[in-house]
């Protein structure tokens, strides 16, 4: 599905609405048990072949839930063919990854387990290593009723992240009523936010990560470059539809100040850069650079807290 585009004049009041983001909530309560279980699994190694890496080498929870980079360092050594996309708050998005095509944490963690460039393991390999530590081997057995399997691991993975929540943006407390939570320069950055447009996929509880998108509306962002690699296609990729050449699962802008580097291929650090972009080629407006930095202003509102404290960008923060 890909969402028209809300036009609305620039200066000219909106109608009376409702507003189009909605506050985030904390974390529905799960089991704390398992929580524990997942999370001791996501920072754990030995889900990789030869205890390379872990979930959390690519999605730090000490920061903004990626890892900075460009493109991930994969199994062979080479990168990734995609930025890694922030995990924080990936509960809410409809899809997941970029192209969209896992429909549950589940599904796209046995992938990414299995998958030659990513922790290219088996499930052989890694339940061997998880049943001979007495301390997984309790813990699954008081959970789920059994050794380390497919279906606890997955689960135990899944229900950690989903627990991934980050409220408390200064944003949400504007929302909520806390007018002074953000200054006035970050309301006007709301405002253009919404009168030019940015707003029509980029709303709703997640800011977000709800529909499909062409990225190239007005202006083709591949156009000139010497090769179009797969990631490249997008969803085009896995369908082999022609309506879905670069079309992507459009990001949540949840904490996207501390997420660098930007799109599917981390092809600009700058969030500026990003904005205007994006304003060229899904809306075809030519930003000036005090309405870019505006809006930007306003993006730095949507940092939000993970376990009481405020986000940080791992761009900043290379792993040592």
């Amino acid at each position: 599905m890909v969402a028209p585009f809300a036009l609305v004049e620039v200066g000219r009041p909106a109608p009376e609405t409702a507003e189009p983001i909605a506050p985030l909530a904390e974390a529905r309560a799960a089991d704390p048990a398992r929580v524990a279980l997942g999370e001791s699994l996501f920072n754990d190694p030995r889900l990789s072949h030869g205890d390379l890496f872990a979930c959390s080498s690519c999605h730090r929870l000490d920061r903004g839930g990626d890892d900075g980079q460009v493109r991930s360092v994969a199994a062979d050594s080479g990168r990734l063919d995609f930025n890694a996309p922030t995990v924080f708050n990936a509960t809410l998005d409809f899809r997941l990854n970029w192209r969209g095509n896992f429909h549950s944490f589940e599904e796209q963690n046995e992938a990414a387990l299995l998958d030659k460039r990513l922790m290219n393991t088996s499930w052989e390999e890694l339940l061997a290593k998880l049943r001979a530590d007495p301390d997984y081997s309790g813990r699954f057995a008081k959970l789920y009723g059994a050794a380390p399997g497919r279906t606890g691991v997955l689960d135990a993975l899944a229900v950690f992240q989903r627990s991934l929540i980050t409220p408390d943006a200064r944003f949400d407390r504007y929302l909520k009523g806390e007018r002074g939570a953000i200054s006035g320069d970050e309301e006007q950055g709301y405002r253009l936010f919404k009168a030019y447009g940015c707003i029509a996929c980029h709303q709703g509880v997640n800011i977000g990560g709800n529909l499909f998108q062409k990225f190239g509306i007005f202006q083709d962002p591949f156009a000139g470059q010497k090769t179009v690699t797969t990631a490249d296609l997008g969803r085009f990729a896995v369908t082999g539809i022609e309506a879905d050449r670069h079309v992507f699962r459009v990001p949540s802008l949840r904490n996207v100040a501390v997420t660098a580097p930007y799109f599917h291929d981390g092809s600009t650090a700058s969030l500026g850069e990003a904005v205007r972009i994006m304003a060229r080629n899904q809306l075809g407006r030519e930003l000036d650079q005090h309405d870019a930095d505006l809006i930007v202003e306003f993006l730095g509102t949507l940092t939000g807290r993970y376990r009481g404290r405020l986000l940080t960008s791992a761009a900043e923060h290379p792993q040592p």
